[in-house]
């Protein structure tokens, strides 16, 4: 229990502290028009109040992720806190603010484009192909579970077939809609129901003084059912995506990069929707960790693992449960509002962010209805037949593009300080940590070339050793440059 106070307080800390570091190493500057006031259009160009933005930049970024991915990286023990913490404010929080602000900067831009700017054309050409097939999986992943969900709890008529019907017609609606007419209604009311779940397990967990494990040296082993095939380095920084660092976020924030009316929001919409979500993540881990602990509360993560292998690793399952149990008929109701609604928020912003991506890629304009129908509507097409495979596989596939996005994003975060003569560290630390990540368990998952990990680390560590080493080479190049550029002038 003490832990968890002290990673909760963490956190909070780390936005006061570490956020405005990250805002002053920046450069927020509140004299700058935004793109929702220079760009207006009344349709993705729309400002909105601060308080809106950040409802719907959290829900945008969280949905179930901080939920699902922390309840299964629990089955790894009390080592997914410190994940958790370091990860949201050290890698998690840098990554969502450069990206949002790099995105405010150039026009409320997409993620391929700010890469493209700062890492070159060929990252710019990749990025736009890799980063509408991430957003094309998240809509399928958020889309297959709540259809499965509804059908089992409508009549027999009202099939998952026909819940995916009915999700996708309301994803065509908040594609196409401006995005304060459909999202920047509903979503606040969905973030904040996010939030009071979330601090209503929290609060019957310090309440009932539920045995959450410490973070102490006995504690930080793989406590997973299945160490050797799920090692907890790389797997475990994998499994928790949201509540630490996603790729994901970089592809929502620009939908409110153009709607900020000043810079200096950034720090509380970014980095503190990104706070939030840890805070979030925290929580359903711990949870996890003791509600299942027996009648000592011992054992609570060994618990925990055998009920999700008994009950097919169903994350869903162990939210109906906690909540049913923690937050009574209301947890109950929130439990089936947040399994149903939060996944598919994901996914209605995934596809109108793949629209967005698209149309910054060929400079097509979205300010009519058939423009953006055009492009929308193949993305549609695409993301119903990837509804047929199955989900565990497009799941896996998601995790690792996700990281490796986020990888590429922190990547061109440094480059953007080298560029304006500040120092990098702050974004190229955990960019040579991610990449590490990702190298390694493309390497060691099931799901990549499934080598041992006495081969996955070192190629990890050499692969991300190169990587810097020419990162640091083009710094030197481009510190020269600017010299001699200051000179000329």
């Amino acid at each position: 229990m003490v832990s968890f106070i002290i990673s909760l307080i963490a956190l909070v800390l780390g936005y006061f502290i570490y956020g405005k570091i990250v805002e002053k190493s920046f450069g927020a500057d509140e004299s700058i028009k935004t793109p929702a006031i220079r760009l207006k259009d009344g349709v993705d160009y729309v400002p909105m109040p601060e308080w809106k933005i950040f409802l719907i930049q959290f829900l945008n970024i969280a949905g179930l992720g901080p939920i699902f991915g922390a309840i299964l990286g629990a089955m790894f023990g009390p080592a997914a806190f410190l994940w958790i913490v370091f990860g949201c404010i050290f890698a998690g929080g840098v990554h969502d603010y450069f990206s949002g602000m790099l995105s405010v900067r150039h026009d409320g831009a997409s993620v391929p484009e700010v890469v493209g700017k700062y890492l070159g054309d060929g990252f710019k050409k990749f990025m736009r192909v890799f980063s509408v097939i991430l957003l094309i999986l998240v809509g399928v992943v958020f889309v297959t579970g709540p259809a499965g969900l509804l059908a089992t709890l409508t009549p027999k008529n009202f099939d998952k077939n026909f819940w995916l019907y009915i999700i996708f017609a309301y994803y065509i609606l908040a594609t196409l809609l401006p995005v304060d007419k459909l999202i920047g209604k509903i979503y606040p009311v969905f973030g904040v129901c996010l939030l009071i779940m979330a601090l209503g397990v929290g609060g019957k967990l310090i309440i009932d003084g539920y045995p959450i494990p410490e973070i102490v040296p006995s504690n930080l082993y793989n406590m997973h059912n299945n160490p050797l095939k799920t090692p907890l380095f790389p797997v475990l920084f994998v499994t928790i995506a949201c509540g630490a660092i996603s790729g994901f976020h970089s592809t929502q924030s620009p939908l409110m990069a153009r709607c900020i009316t000043s810079e200096k929001q950034g720090r509380r919409i970014f980095y503190g929707s990104m706070i939030a979500e840890g805070i979030v993540a925290l929580i359903w881990a711990a949870a996890a960790m003791s509600f299942f602990a027996g009648p000592n509360g011992v054992n609570g993560v060994g618990k925990l693992n055998e009920a999700m292998v008994f009950n097919g690793n169903n994350a869903a399952w162990a939210v109906s449960a906690i909540c049913n149990s923690l937050l009574g008929k209301v947890g109950g109701a929130l439990a089936i509002l947040g399994v149903v609604a939060c996944p598919i928020t994901s996914g209605d912003t995934a596809f109108r962010s793949a629209r967005l991506t698209i149309a910054d890629s060929v400079k097509y304009k979205q300010d009519k209805m058939r423009n953006r129908l055009l492009i929308s509507m193949p993305l549609f097409v695409v993301g119903f037949i990837l509804t047929r495979i199955d989900f565990n596989v497009i799941w896996r596939y998601f995790g690792w593009s996700n990281q490796a996005l986020a990888t590429v994003v922190l990547w061109a975060s440094a480059m953007y300080l080298v560029e304006n003569n500040k120092s990098h560290w702050i974004a190229t630390v955990p960019a040579v940590f991610m990449t590490i990540v990702s190298i390694t368990y493309i390497i060691v998952a099931p799901e990549g070339l499934k080598m041992s990990t006495g081969v996955g680390y070192p190629v990890g560590i050499i692969g991300a050793a190169i990587i810097l080493m020419l990162f640091l080479n083009k710094t030197k190049k481009k510190r020269i440059e600017n010299v001699n550029n200051q000179k000329s002038i």
